[in-house]
């Protein structure tokens, strides 16, 4: 089989470059064995404002152009709804945080998200005495229906090979790279923190960030915009409602544990007044670079593989523009930004 594109690993960054390689009409086979989670049980939410220092988020500008009609044009291609558009509700914790709000609300790009009042608290199940900090225009894409589907669409296509990747098999020539019956151009390599396994990409600096998440009912709660605080509560459907996150860099495990669970109860409870049940408790690594870049480029030695990877927390506004960046690296030699390009670390 002769193909253009190899993508191993099928989170975010996989379904993102897939995408690319759609749009120019490239063949390509998807390797996918389920062991990596962390867009499954990420958040989702897209916002280009930093909440603890309401300060832009770096490339904010750029990255929400190319995320949103990128999300809309999947709805249409997939015939199904991913982006659930929503506000949020920042907990001002003094004065202090309040004059810090309208200071920032003033700056460019800032102000398109962030109203410039301080929202009053009328909820009694809600804990918030210096009221809140309203952010508009943000929202969340359901990833795990979003990669649910995509999923289907290329086994439809019979482009999705539910196997773990063999990274002995590959053989290399001047040109191509051969994968047990196939022939590509380029191997581009998608998988989390899953590269630690990699022998090609291994050195490079990513950390393993677990995440732990609850999903709780809480029928008195009544809110439809995300509230923030030192953890999120995001409204879902039927007075359910997914509580995070935690961040763990020792336990490399994708398992819930008690102690995170305790850790999101106590915040939770500093928050909200009402009486919850949890339903549902996940965990997931994600993939974080130290300096919060991504990762993306070309091995140095075998120009034939390639890496889009460290998405981070924030993996729903970069993914998009990442994989164009690496799409028009790989077949048009254009440059790559210093800051995400893996060169960075040589």
């Amino acid at each position: 089989m002769n193909i253009d594109y190899i993508i191993v690993g099928f989170g975010l960054a996989g379904l993102a470059f897939a995408e690319q390689l759609e749009n120019y009409n490239k063949s390509y086979l998807v390797f996918e064995d389920n062991s990596q989670n962390s867009s499954l049980v990420a958040g989702g939410v897209y916002n280009p404002v930093i909440l603890k220092r309401f300060t832009p988020v770096w490339d904010a500008i750029d990255q929400i152009k190319i995320a949103i009609p990128f999300y809309k044009e999947l709805e249409e291609k997939l015939d199904a709804k991913f982006n659930y558009t929503f506000d949020i509700h920042r907990i001002f914790t003094s004065v202090e945080e309040q004059n810090n709000w309208f200071n920032a609300c003033d700056k460019p790009f800032l102000a398109d998200y962030m109203i410039p009042e301080i929202i009053q608290n009328t909820n009694d199940s809600v804990i918030a005495p210096f009221g809140f900090g309203k952010i508009t225009n943000t929202g969340k894409i359901d990833t795990k229906f979003l990669l649910k589907r995509y999923k289907e669409y290329l086994i439809n296509k019979n482009q999705l090979r539910y196997e773990k990747f063999d990274y002995s098999l590959i053989e290399f020539d001047s040109e191509l790279v051969t994968y047990k019956d196939i022939r590509a151009k380029y191997i581009v390599f998608c998988e989390g923190f899953g590269v630690k396994k990699n022998p090609f990409f291994k050195e490079l600096p990513l950390q393993e960030a677990k995440g732990e998440l609850l999903t709780i009912h809480a029928p008195e709660l009544k809110i439809d915009y995300l509230l923030k605080s030192s953890i999120f509560i995001m409204p879902l459907d039927n007075d359910y409602y997914k509580v995070g996150a935690t961040f763990n860099w020792t336990d490399k495990t994708m398992l819930p544990t008690e102690e995170g669970e305790n850790e999101l109860l106590v915040k939770l409870k500093r928050v909200i007044t009402v009486d919850f049940e949890v339903v549902e408790h996940v965990a997931g690594i994600r993939p974080t670079v130290k300096d919060r870049r991504p990762l993306i480029g070309k091995h140095q030695q075998y120009k034939q593989l390639a890496i889009l990877n460290g998405l981070g927390t924030r993996g729903i506004m970069l993914a998009p523009k990442m994989a164009k960046k690496l799409f028009d690296h790989l077949e048009h030699d254009s440059p790559l930004d210093k800051e995400v390009n893996i060169t960075r670390f040589n």
